[in-house]
């Protein structure tokens, strides 16, 4: 792989769920000046996010969740809900030049978040490509079943990621399972939704796992597995959270 510059990002504080997207889509636009990103980070308070494509006005019930008070947002990604609470979340932005087509991209970084769980003791491999068509995506988590090249442990998923790609760069973001909360997603779900088959780190190396001890296997792995100039960045704050703030988006059909 070619040597990039390379900026870790790492929020153990957590961010509203607005803040998060709008930075991770502008980490995707200075990405195409040919810099690549690593940040690692939480939601605060914890949120409900959309695929991009999502239905998401008839989809999920939006009387319940204003009943419990959830925040809720739209990835720019695609996929299905993701409720972010006891998780890490990490986003890669890069050139597509250097790390290759979606599938490419896809299973290198899955290579590299393998690598940083296993360290932590997690028994993790790569799903296996399904045969076939792909299923229509319907209502629940996107935690509901494995893809191809997806992280597993004994069958469950255990990090659930997506990939947009803009210019010349890409950005894949996804989540990594502290602690196993994803039924939640069923349980604001309009139409009947498929219980989620996941795991967490908690479950897999029978006792909790701290988000700073996960960033720092993952900052490890990634210095690693991508050479380049690497450097710790400082907290970048997008004041303009654009439609990532707008109910007009995050609730379209």
């Amino acid at each position: 792989m070619t040597p990039l510059p390379w900026t870790l990002l790492v929020e153990p504080e957590g961010r509203a769920g607005n803040q998060n997207m709008a930075l991770d889509h502008f980490l995707l636009r200075t990405a195409q000046e040919g810099a690549a990103f690593l940040r690692l980070y939480r939601w605060s308070p914890g949120c409900l996010s959309f695929g991009r494509n999502e239905p998401a006005r008839t989809r999920y019930d939006r009387e319940a969740i204003a009943r419990l008070r959830l925040d809720t947002v739209r990835r720019p990604t695609g996929g299905r809900a993701v409720w972010h609470d006891a998780e890490l979340t990490y986003a890669v932005a890069a050139p597509c030049s250097v790390f290759g087509s979606l599938r490419e991209s896809h299973i290198t970084i899955h290579r590299m978040l393998a690598g940083a769980l296993r360290r932590l003791g997690a028994p993790v491999e790569l799903a296996a490509r399904a045969s076939g068509p792909a299923p229509k995506p319907s209502a629940g988590s996107c935690f509901a079943n494995p893809v191809g090249g997806e992280l597993v442990a004994g069958g469950c998923k255990l990090v659930g990621s997506a990939q947009v790609r803009e210019g010349s760069a890409f950005l894949q973001h996804g989540s990594v399972l502290l602690e196993n909360g994803q039924d939640l997603v069923a349980r604001v779900s309009n139409e009947a939704a498929r219980p989620a088959r996941a795991t967490s780190l908690a479950e897999v190396v029978a006792g909790p796992v701290a988000f700073e001890d996960v960033a720092a296997a993952i900052a490890d792995a990634a210095r690693c597995f991508w050479p380049g100039r690497w450097r710790l960045g400082e907290r970048i704050d997008v004041t303009d959270r654009g439609r990532y703030a707008d109910p007009a988006w995050t609730w379209r059909s």
